[in-house]
């Protein structure tokens, strides 16, 4: 049972039952269909989770299940009469031997895939106290003469990182710090990187594996702002129509549609969210929208609107930005001679109609009557601050998601705060997004050039909120 070379760095995560394995596995495999339970001796089998970028593994990590009876293993090693360059032969002849042992079920899932030629990352909780029991589990995966590192890892509140660094100093060459439940880019890289220096073959692989983990993640913040350029886009831009019966629509008839108009955006958001948690790799994500659609944060409530929309007198402004386009094209119209007249009284008319028509998404028009099939319409939307409150929901979701290790478990809270959009939404940014929100509403000159300028405008919001 000699190594095998692969072509990809291959990593097991061993040590104690319940302190972080398949957490660790989650957050580096950007996996989160890990099995992870507070309760000990979960993992029963050692499972693969490869990296996979492009359809090319980049890593591989083992979750492995935890060791049981640590002392009596190495008791049997030690009993072995051999030298220290014979002592992987050892291990290798303990896991044959113990292959079909119940006492020794996990102890030989944990080694297979190191004696074939996994690194061993060591996973310690250093918010237990450290204690000789874990030596023994040192001293095996010492006598397998793998490259190793341990990664101290704090569950709990307290803190007994200065003897846990000491004690594994003595065995391991390389000691991190890592907190799977934080997902931090940097921290990931440096930790990669670390990884890397021990075996000398996998320098170069993980330097390569590195730059394709960089340029991975620059394309999912593009494909993110792509998905939230489509869902604003296509929210300024949607119509809606009801038939209805006699001569002139009810009150009932205006509700229905309007009804349904809202359930339309309401939908377009919760596909982009769903695009968004697919790209990002959190398929298993456990959302809890109450706070979103049932305690007063709707995508139409007012209080969504004061968070993430624009205040009133940017709101007066947006209009007035909205307008003056209008405006300028009755000025283009009549060739100059208006004077701008047309720009200034657009923009007045555009502030005015911001400002007083805060609370009314689109008009809704009557069509059809001369043909005899009357019907109602709504959209396109009217309401210059329905894109940015869209857009700042969508915003903070991708930034929810994008931070969150594929560790975490349970509900994710969209407590969102009116300090969020200060980060992504100043004056130049408004003006400028404005300009294409008048574009999507006019359906004028709307290329695939002007839909590619706005994604680039999503994409350097998204750059300064992750």
């Amino acid at each position: 049972m000699a190594p095998v070379e692969h072509p990809y760095p291959r990593f097991a995560v061993v040590g104690h039952p319940n302190k972080g394995k398949s957490s660790i596995v989650a957050s580096l495999s950007f996996d989160d269909s890990v099995q992870i339970s507070d309760t000990p001796g979960t993992t029963m089998h050692t499972r693969s989770f490869p990296l996979r970028v492009d359809g090319e593994i980049l890593y591989e990590m083992f979750d492995t299940p935890g060791f049981q009876r640590a002392r009596r293993v190495l008791a049997w090693l030690e009993r072995q009469d051999v030298t220290p360059d014979q002592r992987p032969d050892a291990v290798r002849a303990f896991v044959r031997t113990h292959r079909n042992d119940p006492r020794f079920r996990d102890e030989v899932e944990l080694l297979t895939p190191i004696m074939d030629g996994a690194g061993i990352l060591y996973v310690v909780d250093a918010s237990k106290p450290y204690g000789e029991e874990y030596e023994a589990e040192m001293e095996i995966l010492r006598w397998t003469g793998q490259p190793s590192m341990a990664l101290v890892n704090r569950i709990g509140a307290e803190d007994y990182s200065s003897p846990w660094h000491r004690a594994l100093g003595q065995y391991f060459r390389l000691i991190r710090d890592y907190n799977p439940m934080e997902r931090d880019f940097e921290s990931h890289i440096s930790l990669l990187e670390g990884v890397a220096q021990l075996r000398q073959e996998w320098v170069v692989p993980f330097k390569r594996s590195i730059r394709l983990f960089e340029a991975y993640r620059e394309r999912l913040l593009r494909q993110t702002a792509q998905s939230i350029t489509r869902l604003i886009q296509h929210a300024i831009t949607h119509k809606e129509k009801l038939r209805y019966q006699g001569k002139e629509p009810s009150e009932a008839d205006r509700a229905r549609l309007h009804a349904r108009y809202e359930a339309h955006l309401r939908a377009l958001e919760d596909r982009e969210q769903h695009e968004v948690e697919v790209l990002w790799h959190h398929t298993h994500i456990d959302k809890d929208q109450a706070e979103i659609a049932l305690e007063g944060m709707d995508l139409f409530s007012k209080k969504s609107a004061s968070i993430f929309g624009l205040r009133r007198d940017e709101l007066f402004a947006s209009g007035v930005t909205g307008g003056a386009v209008a405006g300028a094209g009755v000025d283009a119209m009549v060739g100059g001679a208006s004077f701008l007249v047309g720009t200034l009284v657009g923009g007045v008319v555009g502030g005015a109609s911001a400002f007083f028509g805060f609370d009314t998404l689109s008009k809704i028009r009557i069509l059809g009557q001369k043909l005899g099939r009357r019907h109602l319409e709504i959209g396109p939307m009217t309401h210059r601050n329905f894109p940015y409150i869209l857009l700042g929901r969508a915003l903070y979701h991708a930034h929810i998601v994008s931070s969150r290790s594929h560790a975490a478990r349970g509900t994710v809270e969209l407590s969102m705060d009116a300090s969020f959009r200060d980060r992504w939404l100043d004056a130049a940014s408004r003006k400028a997004l404005e300009k294409y929100h008048a574009k999507f509403r006019s359906k004028k000159g709307v290329s695939d050039t002007v839909i590619a300028e706005y994604e680039a405008l999503i994409y350097q919001r998204l750059e300064k909120i992750l």
